[in-house]
């Protein structure tokens, strides 16, 4: 039987990695009323929820002040790992809210439900996007991550890169 974690206003929602680039995992790490929750997610999911925010965001008026997220500790363990990642806007509250399913086969998979300032949203988004930015740049043919030892694109079939 999975948990339900609601935290209706969180202290903080900070995103980060621990590993060097190429063998980083992703966390999102929060904290509400003293009780802190750890999920590991994927970079694309990473990517998807800074898009969604932003996207969400716009519509919204300008966030003031931004706070300072806490970095991800290099100890951090996971309570789940995410599946699904919904976000919406409590307009009676003036908080985006993000849901996060689980990601299991059980009938009863884990959820959590984090309440977010515009602030704590604009932040998270903008930490989101160096978290996913700061990996192994890609490869300007194909798109894959490059590698200290070599790239074997798929454009060239494997071969050296033509001349651009």
């Amino acid at each position: 039987m999975g948990r339900n974690y609601n935290f209706e206003e969180v202290t903080f929602l900070s995103v980060g990695t621990i590993g060097q680039p190429g063998n980083r995992v992703f966390y999102l790490w929060a904290e509400y009323l003293g009780e802190q929750l750890a999920l590991k997610v994927e970079k694309v999911q990473v990517a998807s929820l800074v898009q969604l925010l932003a996207q969400l965001l716009e519509d919204l008026a300008r966030p003031k002040e931004l706070p300072a997220l806490p970095p991800i500790p290099s100890d951090l363990t996971y309570d789940f790992v995410a599946g699904s990642i919904a976000i919406a806007y409590d307009e009676i509250r003036d908080l985006i809210v993000i849901e996060i399913d689980e990601a299991t086969a059980d009938d009863d998979p884990a959820s959590a439900v984090f309440g977010l300032t515009r602030e704590q949203a604009a932040a998270l988004a903008i930490e989101g996007t160096r978290a996913v930015e700061g990996g192994r740049p890609p490869c300007p043919l194909c798109g894959y991550p490059l590698d200290r030892n070599g790239h074997s694109c798929p454009r060239t079939n494997g071969h050296r890169a033509p001349n651009l």
